[in-house]
């Protein structure tokens, strides 16, 4: 079944198809009087009576497999018909724009429709082949029995009703909780009827939850009459109405006038406690619901509605007192609890088999906390005691299963049913994207862009990105989409419904797997796979069978890696896709040119290289007409686009954000139709005048101008009409010259509009800004490096009101702030490098207006301001400053005076390097953090309550001090202290149980000796402790989850735990760096079963490592041991058994002994990691495990040979890196182990002659490797 594809999919395809037939550019061409006329004539009616019958063939697919090949015979012609059209666009436009030069604007519309013969005679067969085809699946209809008379209606759904079997219900008791007690609750503010919704994706137990509450026994004492209605998709005022008064009697209702059902409700509710629940709600229509609510209204006022539906968009509608509660997956522990009771029910047994149980686990975690999954499948497993079949369960994609077996199809078909058409083909598209994957709106709307899937929604004054917006909004409004829960900006799919997206994307969409399973035909049109960090010519093999390929897109699930692509990919394969639209190369790391023939890919719309190293772009790119989307963002080393590039009159969005662009190409202006353009960079001599910046009048969201400096007309800049783009969010404009001093030319050009003035050939700065002014529609102003010496009226002008983010940095020579208390919505402001300001005082506030200032303000941040003396702060009766939350003045070194007095809002406070400032700190009493550093002068006093988090750095603050600052801080969990000479102690019982991270940094007269009473840590980080901390009391720290010691010279020893095995259950994680004296843990051991790493760095008289490793420390997975010179060997019994990753470094007695580590034993260790020493060759034979998937050999002087004989067991080595040893002559005379995938070899010279590709005597060795790095030098077969 996961081959079957929708009807209603198709037709939102077919509509495409249509579109395209009707443009000027497929008209012409077809009536050329070379070409028939008829045949577009017949492509359409072909295409008609196909589309008469899908509504049809979509609900025979499920049980007609002949009807499902039609259908995937179907989208196969009607994909090759969509290209065909595509090129056709694609020729007729590449003539136009070769006539451009010597023809003119009205000859050139005229001669892009006169085809020559041979482009007619090439085209003509393409069509007619398509057309026959297309003609030979309408003549298969009437065979397949396949009616064009069939209308969509609704799968058949079993209604739900209030009654719920408790004993079933698992991990609802506080979700059912809440909404009881929202039921419950008595508002006599609120006069209207109250709703509460309860959201969701199908199968998470909406109506579960409903019917708990509506049976219980408080809701029933609590309201006179209860109804419960089943809605469903078909939302009929009448129907549930009548519904609603049958609830009520509890006899049938007969009554069809919908006048006289809501008369008889009415009078039936009057002034009574009412409660409705409406189960199942689709309906987002405002007058539907304002017509069912007009009986209900003569309920009492406390009278109220559950409304359990997948959709937000559902409340939204409502428009009255509206409550959303958005329902989460079940915990693990419920949903093994759930599943144990529906596969071990009617068994005897309360208890799942110890051998079944582990996949049972497996099993219960692909349902996601998904009620309606876990109970399907155990269901499934009911009784069954074969592990075989539990394993089948476990291996099987749900999908496979029929609709009689599992009811988690049809569950989330129905979701899927129900989208609208133009959401189907959207959804299905994510089917590319790996489970788990976390995916960005913005980026998915452009995708979505780039694979032509919005494009019949061309609307008069809205762009793609915007129509894309809002059915990202509908799909995620439905539960199709979750917000990620880890991060606010991404996205992830529900794993359920991810299967349900590779269910309807079919066998036209394939997706690269980690392991390599991925299923390609000749029918493929959409390919996506995971990068690694290698990816290989072998892992595209598979693509010679997919010519017609639509999409090649690379998923990026590690960004943090670098990765590398094979050259024949970019080289030999993808320019023979001619039908790709969407390419992906971004984040590799040896793409630094695009070979010509890019241009060949005529139908390409979206290109996305960003994070790549690439220098330019061939000027063939300028060839791609159908191009929307450029994405070269943070291609660092771009210093030039196409000179032509003003050819690409379809561009809509182009990103340069963070690139080392010199000049735009000329014509930009060209560029009608470009919506999003991140960057534009004003050229010295050449390319485009910021003037083409007036011709692209649909810009929106950021643009950032650079180089204003090279502005060389002042027409130019009001010629850009940044005033008269009302979408632009962002902007951003850039001088970044040697900043001068133009005072004197203000003489010259005055700050005076309508008036002609002489300009000289440079364009003071104070002047082109004025001519910068932007839409007073724009949120987010950034200028940097503007030279005045002050601003022109329109930067803090209070028409700006909807500016929210405000920066002003580096303008070096402005003697003043400007004026900017009236911007009534800014909430961020950042002002820094104002290098000549003295004062900030009534000016900055707005002069004295009676208007409150800053009244939005929540972030406020002053930095690198040399010569401020002096901030003049208003009263508190002003309400100056009232929503701050947070206040940062950094590099001020001269200010003085005081501080604002109150900030009653104020939650982070930091002052750094204000030496001179010694105001007392503002009264806040919801202060969460402070950070004070080099500020001596600060008048302290005791904190708030609310405090949680103190750093303070290169103070002179005294211990007396100090326990004033705490003493009310009963709620301060982090204290950092670093570079405070004068502090000696922390006060002694005044630190509360709260603390749970401490920091100290260099504070040479500090005593540690009463460290141990501060029991509650459970971060515990010090460096640079010179005398007082010799043995640190591990013992009393039972909360202890990381332990670091930096550069302490006089640590010796942890001091002996109270009990011989006392546990410190919480402890993940010691460092001990360069602490030279280190020279012993507690005798015994360290026992510290949760411990996962432990790291030693430079403990030079260290002489063991803990007693009892392999027992104490079961959950180490990670041992560093670098510069430990009197370690001669690991303890008696060995090492932990779970380790993974070991490195050991610069240890001479303990790598002597390496023989005796016994790690052959260690049978999960995967990486490991050897310096120094003195051998020759190397690894041993038997050393190592056979499960060693990376081994690093770096800086062993002596190294000459790798051991053959060593490295032949590494049957599971995948990565090999030798570096920085001088003496290795050769590899192997019998070559590397043929598991391995990657080999880097660094600083070795004398290995690095013979491993020279083509030329290197030991090149036939490793030349088998997929993916070699040589110094700079990456080779990927």
């Amino acid at each position: 079944m996961a081959e079957l594809v929708g009807g209603a999919f198709l037709s939102s395809f077919l509509e495409v198809l249509f579109g395209k037939m009707a443009s000027r550019e497929v008209l012409n061409f077809f009536n050329s009087r070379e070409l028939n006329d008829e045949l577009l004539d017949k492509l359409k009616r072909t295409l008609l009576s196909i589309e008469a019958v899908l509504i049809d063939a979509e609900e025979k697919q499920m049980k007609n497999r002949a009807v499902q090949k039609w259908l995937d015979e179907l989208k196969d012609a009607v994909y090759d018909a969509e290209d065909l059209l595509d090129e056709i666009e694609s020729l007729t436009f590449s003539r136009k724009l070769k006539e451009e030069p010597q023809t003119s604007c009205a000859s050139l519309v005229r001669n892009c429709f006169s085809f020559p013969n041979p482009f007619t005679k090439s085209m003509g067969p393409k069509v007619e082949e398509i057309l026959n085809r297309l003609e030979h699946l309408a003549k298969q209809t009437a065979v397949l029995g396949l009616r064009n008379d069939v209308r969509e209606k609704p799968s058949p759904k079993l209604p739900t009703t209030s009654l719920v079997d408790e004993s079933d219900v698992y991990g609802r008791n506080d979700d059912r909780e809440a909404i009881t007690k929202m039921l419950l609750s008595d508002d006599a503010s609120c006069r209207e009827l109250r709703v509460i919704t309860i959201v969701g994706m199908g199968g998470l137990g909406k109506t579960t939850l409903a019917q708990l509450v509506y049976n219980d026994s408080r809701v029933t004492e609590w309201f006179e009459l209860k109804v419960w209605v089943c809605v469903t998709e078909e939302f009929d005022v009448c129907r549930v109405t009548r519904s609603i008064i049958e609830g009520l009697t509890s006899t049938t209702c007969d009554i069809k006038d919908l006048n006289l059902l809501q008369i008889q409700l009415s009078e039936r509710l009057k002034g009574k406690k009412f409660l409705l629940v409406l189960d199942d709600v689709w309906n987002k229509k405002y007058v539907d619901w304002e017509a069912l609510k007009r009986p209900l209204k003569s309920a009492a006022e406390d009278s109220k509605i559950i409304v359990t539906t997948r959709d937000e968009g559902v409340a939204s509608v409502m428009r009255t007192t509206t409550s959303s509660y958005n329902l989460k997956p079940l915990s693990e522990k419920d949903c093994w609890s759930l599943f144990t009771n529906h596969v071990c029910s009617g068994s005897g047994n309360t208890t799942i088999r110890p051998d079944l149980e582990a996949m049972g686990r497996e099993i219960v975690k692909k349902c996601k906390g998904l009620p309606l999954a876990i109970k399907t499948l155990g269901g499934l497993l009911h009784m069954k005691v074969d592990a075989k079949e539990w394993e089948k369960i476990l291996k099987s994609d749900i999908w496979e299963f029929s609709d009689d077996e599992s009811d988690i199809l049809p569950a989330l078909r129905l979701s899927y049913h129900y989208l609208p058409s133009y959401l189907k083909p959207c959804f299905a598209f994510c089917s590319l994207f790996p489970k788990d994957y976390l995916f960005q709106k913005e980026k998915l709307v452009l995708l979505w862009m780039g694979e032509g899937l919005l494009d019949n929604f061309k609307e008069k004054g809205r762009t793609l990105e915007e129509v894309g917006d809002d059915c990202f909004d509908e799909l995620a409004s439905r539960s199709f989409f979750q917000r990620s829960s880890g991060s606010g900006t991404h996205f992830v799919m529900h794993d359920l419904m991810h299967d349900l997206a590779e269910f309807v994307s079919g066998k036209f969409f394939a997706r690269l797997e980690d392991d390599g399973s991925c299923e390609i035909n000749r029918r493929t049109r959409h390919f996506s796979y995971l990068t690694k960090g290698y990816d290989t010519s072998k892992r595209f093999g598979a693509l010679n069978e997919a010519r017609r390929l639509r999409t090649f897109l690379n998923v990026d699930k590690y960004p943090w890696m670098e990765k590398y692509i094979a050259d024949t990919i970019t080289h030999d394969l993808l320019p023979n896709l001619g039908c790709l639209k969407v390419l992906s190369f971004s984040q590799y790391r040896n793409i630094n040119v695009l070979v010509n023939s890019i241009g060949n890919l005529k139908l390409l719309r979206y290109l996305d290289l960003s994070y790549t190293v690439i220098k330019k772009l061939p000027e063939s790119a300028s060839a791609l007409f159908h191009l929307q989307i450029l994405l070269l963002s943070n291609c660092w080393r771009l210093v030039e686009l196409p000179t032509k590039l003003g050819r690409l009159i379809n561009l809509q969005h182009l990103d340069l954000n963070d690139t080392m662009l010199k000049e735009m190409p000329a014509h930009m202006g060209k560029l009608k139709n470009l919506h999003k353009l991140t960057t534009f960079v004003v050229g010295k001599n050449s390319g485009s005048s910021i003037s083409e910046l007036g011709e692209l009048q649909h810009l929106h969201g950021t643009l950032s101008i650079l180089n204003l400096q090279n502005v060389g007309c002042s027409g130019d800049a009001l010629k850009a009409n940044l005033k008269g783009k009302k979408k632009l969010q962002k902007l951003v404009l850039s001088w970044c010259d040697e900043i001068e001093d133009h005072s004197k030319y203000e003489a010259d050009v005055p700050l005076v509009k309508n008036r002609k003035v002489a300009v000289p050939k440079f364009v003071p700065h104070e002047y082109l800004l004025e001519q910068l002014q932007p839409s007073p529609d724009l949120e987010h102003l950034k200028i940097f490096g503007y030279g005045g010496t002050q601003f022109p009226e329109w930067v803090g002008d209070h028409s700006f009101s909807k500016i929210a983010c405000l920066e002003l940095s580096n303008c070096e020579h402005c003697l003043s702030l400007p004026a900017l208390g009236h911007l009534r919505s800014l909430k961020n402001l950042c002002i820094g490098g104002f290098a000549r300001v003295t004062a900030v005082g009534s000016e900055f506030y707005g002069n004295g207006s009676s208007m409150k200032s800053f009244e939005s303000l929540e972030i406020l941040r002053f930095e690198k301001m040399p010569e401020w003396q002096e901030w003049l702060c208003l009263g508190d009766e002003n309400g100056t400053f009232s929503s701050l939350q947070e206040l940062y003045i950094i590099d001020c070194p001269k200010l003085k005076g005081d501080l604002p007095k109150t900030l009653p809002l104020l939650r982070k406070f930091g002052i750094e390097n204000c030496e001179m400032l010694g105001s007392a700190l503002s009264r806040a009493p919801d202060m969460d953090e402070l950070e004070l550093v080099n500020c001596d002068k600060m008048q302290l006093q005791a904190l708030p309550t609310e405090l949680q988090k103190l750093t303070i750095k290169y103070c002179s603050v005294q211990d007396s001090t100090l326990e004033l600052m705490l003493q009310h801080c009963s709620r301060l969990e982090g204290l950092s202290i670093g570079s405070c000479a004068a502090l000696k102690s922390l006060p002694e019982g005044r630190l509360p149980v709260s603390l749970k991270k401490l920091e100290i940094d260099n504070c040479g007269e500090f005593d540690f000796s009463r460290i141990h009473l501060y029991t509650s840590l459970e971060k515990l980080n010090v460096s640079n402790a010179l005398d007082s901390l010799e043995s640190f009391p591990l013992g009393s720290f039972p909360n202890l989850n990381s332990l670091n010691f930096r550069r302490c010279t006089n640590i010796k020893s942890f001091s002996a735990l109270e009990e011989p095995h006392q546990h410190l259950p919480s402890l993940h994680s010691i460092t001990i760096y360069d602490c030279p004296n280190f020279v012993s843990f507690p005798k015994g051991g360290l026992s510290a079963p949760n411990l996962t790493r432990l790291c030693l760095f430079n403990c030079k008289n260290l002489k063991s490592l803990p007693e009892q490793m392999h027992s104490l420390l079961p959950s180490l997975d990670s041992l560093i041991v670098v510069i430990c010179s009197e370690i001669e060997s690991f303890p008696e019994g060995g090492l932990p058994l779970n380790l993974k990753y070991i490195r050991i470094s610069y240890c001479n007695k303990l790598i002597a002994g390496r023989m005796g580590w016994g790690l052959h034993k260690l049978r999960c260790l995967k990486h490991f990691e050897m310096g120094g020493g003195d051998m020759e060759f190397f690894p041993d034979e038997q050393l190592l495990p056979p499960t060693i998937t990376n081994l690093h050999i770096n800086g062993v002087p002596n190294l000459k040979t790798l051991d053959y004989k060593g490295l032949q067991h590494l049957t599971s080595i995948r990565r090999l890196e030798v570096a920085n040893c001088a003496k290795l002559q050769s590899m192997p005379p019998e070559g590397l182990p043929v598991s391995l995938s990657s080999l880097s070899i660094r600083f070795c010279p004398l290995l690095t002659k013979r491993c020279q590709k083509e030329r290197g005597k030991d090149w036939a060795k490793i030349s088998h490797i997929p993916s070699i790095e040589i110094d700079d030098q990456v080779i990927i077969a």
